[in-house]
């Protein structure tokens, strides 16, 4: 076979809203936040020219919402165009963000772009050589769809190569929803060599080869939990057959999370401090691009009271925003979060008489008697609750930290209900 080389991109989520986007954010932070999915897919476009590609494979999600916004229809017709005019062919599934019975606005795509439709079709990726690979693809016919998709691939073909290109769920990912679910078994059996997959957002490869099956993870984040470098695969395939994976980060502004620990800090200053270092830090980290990102404040401390008075972190968030974002390489910040707690003696709080010392008393008890496990047996292999529990039964290795996290909650539960 001869060499083939594609790009495998997947949930662009064109014109998605990007979480943190507020009427307080200066208008090149909102230009960009804005704008951010549009000028990603410009870069993937780019990166095919560059790369001299044989095609352009999306495996669903090219939209945010079935009523496809016609700015987005636009945009992804004017790269699908030129590819085309550079020789480039692509090929589209849909998933349930943008399934085939949503609303377009009938703008017909260039004869080198293939859409697949509700029933499993067979393409060659080269039409002036159908023995050099084949696409198999698949398109939501309608958002949701719970049928075991994978389990209707059939490679019958002589082709050299076999691309599949699916949204789906792997494995049960319990982060996304669970859209057409399959297991690595079920995509393995169809013998196809390249899974193209869509749906989880985060980058995966879940087998390398025989088949390759990949998730490309969307190419921009849009909130705290698509945290990291975002991209594509540029796939290379030698003529012995097995493909070469490349990654490239493409997206536009990167999320992050950021925790602090207010333990170390006495005064508003001295934290100040810190999350101006920790931004900083971010920035370095983002490989030239601006950041959104979320700070998580966490720990007992002294300025926990401060934390939580009314305003406070609100007040922060502007004060740090002032200073990040009118950077070019800007930061923003879309929230702070309070899980601080108050300070607490534990060993003042042991020596005292009340409820609260008692307690303490007991968690000392029983710190290391494994006898603990019985009565904890009995819920972690209750008939309603064992269904969620049994797999994560602890070892009496276990019980200190398991112990520890108990104490912890009972003492923030009793700290928080005398200064009520």
């Amino acid at each position: 076979m001869s060499h083939i080389r594609f790009v495998h991109a997947a949930d662009l989520h064109l014109d998605a809203p990007f979480a943190g986007f507020g009427a307080s954010a200066p208008a090149h932070v909102a230009a960009t936040l804005r704008d951010a999915t549009f000028d990603v897919y410009d870069a993937i476009i780019e990166l095919c020219l560059n790369e001299h590609v044989d095609a352009l494979l999306v495996a669903g999600d090219i939209y945010d919402a079935s009523d496809k916004s016609l700015r987005a229809q636009l945009h992804f017709l004017r790269g699908l165009e030129r590819l085309s005019a550079a020789g480039i062919r692509s090929f589209v599934c849909h998933g349930n963000h943008d399934p085939l019975d949503g609303w377009e606005a009938g703008f017909p795509v260039p004869a080198t772009c293939h859409r697949f439709t509700g029933e499993i079709e067979a393409v060659p990726l080269d039409p002036a050589d159908p023995g050099r690979a084949m696409v198999y693809g698949y398109s939501y016919p309608r958002q949701r769809v719970h049928e075991n998709i994978a389990r209707r691939f059939k490679r019958n073909d002589d082709a050299a190569f076999a691309i599949g290109l699916l949204h789906c769920n792997v494995g049960s990912n319990p982060n996304h929803d669970p859209y057409a679910p399959c297991t690595v078994e079920d995509l393995a059996a169809t013998r196809i060599d390249y899974w193209a997959l869509g749906h989880v957002h985060t980058r995966q490869e879940l087998r390398a080869a025989g088949p390759a099956i990949v998730y490309p993870g969307n190419p921009q984040g849009r909130h705290p939990v698509e945290t990291g470098p975002r991209g594509v695969y540029l796939v290379d395939v030698a003529p012995g057959g097995r493909p070469s994976l490349t990654f490239h980060a493409l997206d536009r502004v990167r999320w992050t999370v950021i925790p602090i620990d207010i333990a170390p800090f006495e005064h508003a200053p001295a934290l100040r401090n810190a999350i101006e270092r920790a931004v900083g830090g971010a920035l370095d980290q983002a490989d030239g691009r601006p950041i959104v990102y979320r700070i998580e404040l966490a720990g007992r401390g002294a300025l926990h009271a401060d934390i939580c008075r009314d305003s406070y972190l609100d007040d922060l968030r502007d004060e740090v925003n002032r200073e990040w974002a009118g950077q070019q390489q800007f930061a923003w910040c879309d929230r702070i979060e309070n899980h601080t707690r108050p300070v607490f003696d534990r060993e003042q709080a042991r020596a005292g008489g009340d409820f609260l010392a008692e307690l303490l008393t007991v968690f000392d008890d029983s710190s290391h008697e494994a006898s603990l496990l019985t009565p904890l047996g009995d819920l972690f292999n209750h008939h309603a609750a064992g269904e969620y529990l049994r797999d994560v039964m602890p070892a009496v290795s276990g019980l200190p930290s398991l112990l520890a996290a108990a104490e912890s909650l009972c003492v923030d539960e009793l700290l928080q209900e005398s200064t009520s």
